[in-house]
């Protein structure tokens, strides 16, 4: 069964700056409410039909096109003075009003909002908020909101006051005396607002905290979910690396959808997926190799082994028995990848497509068909577009499916952590620009050779190209302090911030590093040794 729709809803962070820094009004909610029973909370609430109102609208000053729609910023400044009794409005020259005539307008909580800004000829101005979050109840919950957050600071005399209805308690406190409090358990605090708490705690001013909200790029949605597992049922917000997968594979939000990543366990990911982990975790593989099966769902489906990975009998085995497999392809040819397909070729006859492997790889893997960058492989009832990326592989590809726009990334792209790239085969220079030519790509989801889907995948992919431009200045800082150096001298210093127990595999990114820097003509090597050009610190 479906999730209910969550309800629009608004709420208003409001600040006031004092001696010992921003404080934040939080009003404590009555037990008896419905929803959020005792939690203190800013001021807000759901969305109105009024909010929409054109009486309204034509009433709130710039906001052009507004993101979100007007009605959650009307709603916002509505539901402060409903709940707070604190009213953001300005005449028609544009001024705010004083503190004594908000103060004469208090009998005006009760009554339309519509009502007040007419009979008093005032106006909302909306530029004095700062959208800062957006977040979506869980399913399961009596009531579900679609919330959206903002900031604004407090007009200057205006006292608040809670409206002994669906609130009970008013205070001004800074956010980190709230957060405090809260993990001492004399207050109660949600999830969403102790993410806006904990964004606000650090400002030294109501002033600074708004500037930096303004000049947030993107507001991402929290929309909560629910999933089973080992543990039971459990919540999973945004940072978890569950989340997106979550979403993708429980599209109505039922919360059957599991959280575990179990090797021998088939999972369904959506209509044309299901994701079988092959037994070989470890430190490389993490949970172990995805295999994945796509295709027809029913069972006389045609069906493509992709990544079939490792040649071990009991993953082989569960592989077969989907049964009708036609196509087998490899995202590249490292041992975890492509050595099951011989045995699934033989079994089935069917077609293994891919590249040849480079030396030192996978040589049991022959491949029918040699797949060029973009050529499109048709299964029927769906089609996986290559995408040559060479970098962690020389023939590594990816596979856009293109019915549903989920891109499979084998080792190109990871969950839970950045792939190594071994010279000589592997090419940090082609690794980057490999990266580079996915963000042209239409992609909506990454099904990544270990470990669960990646959502927001053009973020991922340019979180990946920063965190490698970092750390190829990492290595440069690292040249210009200690000078000509080895590998085993530049190690500590450009990986201070991994565990040393994996310096020994780092070793082999850092050489790709260096390899990338020389042909950039940046760094010359002499014999085991690498420094840098004079003309890179030249200035």
């Amino acid at each position: 069964m479906a999730a209910m729709v969550p309800r629009p809803a608004a709420t208003l962070a409001l600040l006031r700056d004092t001696s010992g820094g921003p404080q934040v009004l939080m009003l404590q909610r009555t037990q008896n409410a419905a929803f959020l029973g005792g939690a203190y909370v800013f001021a807000g609430g759901a969305l109105e039909a009024a909010d929409d109102d054109g009486r309204i609208v034509a009433r709130v000053r710039g906001l052009f096109v507004p993101t979100p729609p007007v009605a959650y910023w009307i709603a916002a400044i509505r539901e402060c003075f409903e709940e707070a009794g604190v009213l953001l409005a300005c005449d028609a020259q544009g001024q705010f009003i004083s503190a004594e005539r908000a103060a004469a307008l208090a009998h005006y909580r009760s009554r339309a909002f519509a009502e007040l800004l007419q009979e008093q000829d005032l106006y909302l101005p909306a530029t004095e908020l700062a959208y800062c979050g957006h977040w979506i109840t869980a399913p399961g919950r009596a009531r579900r909101f679609d919330t959206r957050f903002f900031v604004a600071v407090a007009p200057e005399g205006q006292l608040a006051s809670h409206d002994a209805a669906e609130t009970v308690h008013h205070v001004w406190i800074t956010p980190r005396e709230a957060l405090e409090r809260a993990a001492r358990g004399e207050i109660e605090l949600v999830h969403a607002t102790r993410e806006i708490l904990g964004e606000l705690k650090n400002f030294a001013s109501a002033g600074e905290a708004l500037r930096h909200v303004r000049a947030l790029k993107e507001i991402e949605e929290n929309r909560a979910c629910l999933a089973l597992g080992r543990e039971g049922e459990k919540v999973f917000r945004r940072v978890d690396p569950q989340y997106h997968e979550i979403h993708w594979s429980d599209p109505q939000e039922t919360g059957a959808t599991t959280y575990d990543l179990v090797a021998g366990e088939p999972k369904r990911l959506d209509r044309w997926v299901t994701r079988l982990i092959a037994p070989n975790p470890g430190m490389m593989t993490g949970p172990g190799t995805n295999t994945y099966i796509v295709g027809r769902s029913e069972a006389d489906g045609e069906r493509a082994v992709l990544d079939p990975g490792p040649d071990i009998a009991s993953h082989i085995e569960k592989i077969l028995a989907f049964g009708n497999i036609k196509w087998i392809l490899c995202t590249h040819t490292h041992q975890d990848h492509s050595p099951a397909a011989a045995a699934i070729k033989a079994a089935t006859g069917a077609q293994v497509l891919g590249r040849p492997a480079p030396a030192g790889q996978d040589a049991t893997f022959k491949p029918d068909f040699v797949l060029e960058n973009g050529q499109r492989v048709d299964l029927g009832s769906v089609a996986l577009r290559a995408i040559h990326t060479p970098g962690h592989a020389s023939n590594h590809l990816c596979y856009l499916l293109e019915q549903t726009k989920m891109l499979f990334t084998g080792d190109h792209v990871m969950q839970g952590s950045t792939v190594v790239i071994n010279p000589p085969d592997g090419d940090m220079r082609a690794y980057l620009q490999s990266l580079e030519k996915l963000l042209d790509e239409d992609i909506a989801i990454i099904a990544p050779g270990h470990g669960y889907l990646i959502g927001a995948p053009k973020k991922e992919l340019r979180r990946l190209i920063a965190h490698r431009l970092a750390r190829e200045e990492k290595v440069v800082n690292a040249l210009v302090k200690i000078g000509p150096a080895s590998i085993e001298e530049l190690l500590p210093l450009v990986y201070d911030d991994v565990p040393v127990r994996i310096h020994r595999v780092a070793a082999r990114s850092l050489t790709a590093h260096l390899d990338k820097l020389a042909a950039d003509g940046a760094v010359r090597a002499a014999g085991e040794r690498y420094s840098l050009v004079k003309s890179r610190t030249a200035g």
